[in-house]
């Protein structure tokens, strides 16, 4: 593992104003790392499932998932030895739309079938 003076202090703030951490990691963990780590601590109480479900942001950025730790950061503002607060949104997944136009083509009720000469 790094040496302690090159782990980066990292804290993440849900969108209820919670937070999780702060945490040291490695400037080599990757973001979608970093989101597990999230689901792993996250309050039992309406969790995300999977790591797609969530978005990090840093300094306005949306974070992708096979970035580094290093990649993210924004030496701009940063004190060294400080912490980093990224902020955790939940994306709801949304259902695709094809499917969802071909369930509701699907009807729900019997419809009225009369022809009018």
């Amino acid at each position: 593992m790094a040496a302690t003076q090159d782990l980066i202090e990292v804290k993440f703030r849900l969108s209820d104003g919670n937070d999780i951490g702060p945490h040291r990691y490695s400037p080599a963990a990757t973001v979608a790392s970093l989101k597990e780590k999230i689901l792993a601590h996250w309050p039992k109480e309406n969790a995300p499932r999977t790591i797609n479900d969530l978005k990090l942001i840093n300094a306005g950025k949306i974070l992708e998932n096979n970035r580094t730790l290093a990649d993210s950061r924004l030496p701009v503002g940063e004190l060294p030895g400080g912490l980093i607060t990224m902020h955790v949104v939940v994306r709801i997944p949304v259902p695709d739309k094809k499917s969802d136009k071909l369930q509701n083509d699907s009807p729900d009720t019997p419809r009225c079938s009369c022809t009018i000469l």
